[in-house]
């Protein structure tokens, strides 16, 4: 269990071009094994989550290579996948599970998918009830815990409407629905990332419907694709944060994903005072890119509730994390979800930010950080519990604290964000260890 010390102080400065957005590589991989031929997917991620994805369809008997960010998957269709012998194993990736059992409804065997400590600790019901609708026999623990044991077969189309904002549901939900017997149907209350609808138009899939509402047509000849995966937008907002924390920084992230459902976040972070520039954008393979520049600047705070919870779920630590460092520090409701992330995400941010000295009011839904007002951070010892966007924010609030802070179990920012610290180092010339 590696530790890191971060100390404080510093600037950061630089030009950086992130590792491929963790989201669309998920799906690009899943449509690639589902096409017919060989995709090529350049800047796939570098986050552990996506090669749990891809080591799955290897166990499904997909032929993939990978190397570097350069990854060639040879699909065999919508029925090429094959019966694995061992337990699919999705470790800490709850994109892996819920997306992969959607392909897995619509199989012709019988197929088991797990995950780590914390994956198995996560509940699966919002994808499992759908599908169940769709046709599907799924088994769980405790009704619904992973190990999922999934009977697939043929599958009918629904028309429904998840009780929770969720990207994976939706995704679940759409991917099944290329097995269905008809046009299925998922109908939002809150819009969420559309990642998955722009890459299935891009593999030739049949995708219609209004902001809100998605229609999947059936049994579509998906084809081979040679596609480019921007920069993780929401791996740049710990850097971002990074910037915002330390007097004098500057920093300019190069081909950064702009999907504006993913980008409310940088809309957040302009509305309460940071300066924050966008440049050259440009539609690659569905998805808008672009550069983002940021500089130091002073924040105001300000609050997040409703639909921003949902188009901000990812960006929602690092935002809080913010609080300190704000005139009237940040408060956030309605994110109930947060609780059931890779850790209790409100517990252990509050909890982690009060060692560090921040003044914290915790909500079943949300929190409220109090401004800088209240004092200066002072560095302390952090146990992110395992979860990756909890190490990095709090690596980011220790930056303008007074002495080093030390994160427990640091390894786990590789979920994301493997090239974290090393960035951090080398933007702030190697300030932290």
């Amino acid at each position: 269990m590696k530790k890191q010390t971060i100390s404080p102080g510093g600037t950061v400065d630089g030009v950086v071009e992130l590792p491929g957005d963790k989201s669309i590589s998920h799906r690009y991989a899943i449509l690639a094994a589902l096409a017919e031929g060989a995709s090529e997917i350049s800047n796939y991620a570098s986050a552990v989550d996506c090669h749990s994805t891809l080591e799955c369809f290897r166990r499904l008997g997909i032929e993939i290579e990978s190397k570097d960010a350069h990854v060639r998957i040879s699909g065999k269709g919508l029925d090429g996948l094959r019966q694995p012998r061992k337990v699919l194993d999705a470790e800490n990736s709850g994109s892996t599970m819920r997306m992969l059992a959607g392909v897995l409804a619509g199989q012709s065997f019988v197929s088991t998918i797990t995950g780590d400590e914390s994956l198995r600790r996560r509940p699966m019901r919002r994808v499992i009830d759908p599908l169940r609708q769709m046709g599907a026999e799924i088994r769980s623990r405790e009704g619904d815990r992973a190990p999922l044991e999934i009977h697939g077969g043929k599958l009918h189309a629904i028309d429904y409407a998840p009780p929770t904002p969720s990207a994976q549901v939706k995704s679940a939900i759409l991917l099944a629905g290329l097995y269905a017997d008809g046009v299925t149907t998922v109908r939002e209350s809150v819009c969420t990332r559309d990642h998955t609808e722009l890459a299935l138009r891009e593999f030739g899939a049949k995708v219609e419907g209004s902001r809100g509402t998605i229609h999947i047509h059936p049994r579509p000849k998906l084809a081979a694709r040679k596609l480019t995966v921007p920069g993780d937008l929401s791996t740049a907002v710990f850097l971002i944060g990074a910037t915002l924390v330390l007097p004098g920084s500057s920093l300019m992230l190069r081909n950064v994903g702009l999907n504006p459902t993913r980008a409310r976040v940088l809309d957040f972070l302009i509305s309460i005072g940071a300066p924050v520039r966008i440049a050259t954008v440009q539609m690659r393979d569905g998805e808008l890119a672009g550069d983002v520049s940021v500089r130091h600047g002073a924040l105001e705070g300000g609050s997040i509730s409703g639909a921003q919870v949902a188009e901000m779920i990812d960006e929602l630590p690092m935002l809080a994390a913010l609080g300190p460092f704000t005139e009237k520090g940040i408060e956030i409701h309605d994110a109930q979800e947060l609780r059931v992330k890779e850790s209790d995400r409100i517990a252990t941010l509050a909890a982690g930010l009060r060692q560090m000295g921040a003044r914290v009011e915790e909500f079943q839904d949300g929190m409220r950080v109090e401004g800088r007002s209240s004092g200066k951070l002072r560095g302390a010892k952090i146990d992110p519990h395992g979860d990756h966007r909890i190490a990095m924010a709090l690596s980011v609030a220790a930056l303008g604290a007074e002495g080093e802070s030390v994160i427990r179990d640091a390894d786990c920012v590789g979920v994301s964000f493997p090239q974290f610290f090393e960035t951090l180092d080398r933007l702030r010339g190697a300030e932290s260890r």
